[in-house]
């Protein structure tokens, strides 16, 4: 197995083991492509929760470029309900899970198809 796929089965295992959610393997995959080589960045790869910035980051790049959302102020309920999933005690809040939680939140699955 490759690096990506090492990372891959850790997502699955966060979707899991912290979030409660089986991880439909092929959407996973692609959400991680869809990540580039970020993935392979300790920074880059989680999400500081806690930082307003970083949400916003996440809200400007992610729902509104990459899943074509209207900025609303349902994107930050649903940002917040996703971090509140994963555990605001979490440390280490992996990118990909945060944006395949998301995905699944606003039924958006079509844009990795």
């Amino acid at each position: 197995m490759g690096k990506r796929d090492d990372l891959i089965a850790k997502y699955a295992d966060d979707l899991k083991n912290k979030c409660g959610m089986d991880a439909d393997m092929d959407l996973l995959t692609k959400v991680t492509i869809g990540c580039g080589p970020a993935i392979y960045n300790d920074d880059a790869s989680t999400v500081a929760g806690s930082q307003e910035s970083e949400l916003e980051t996440v809200k400007n790049n992610f729902l509104i470029k990459k899943l074509g959302l209207a900025d609303s102020p349902e994107l930050m309920d649903a940002i917040n309900a996703v971090i509140e999933t994963y555990g605001k005690s979490e440390r280490n809040k992996y990118r990909v899970v945060v944006y395949y939680m998301l995905t699944k939140h606003f039924g958006k699955e079509a844009i990795y198809g």
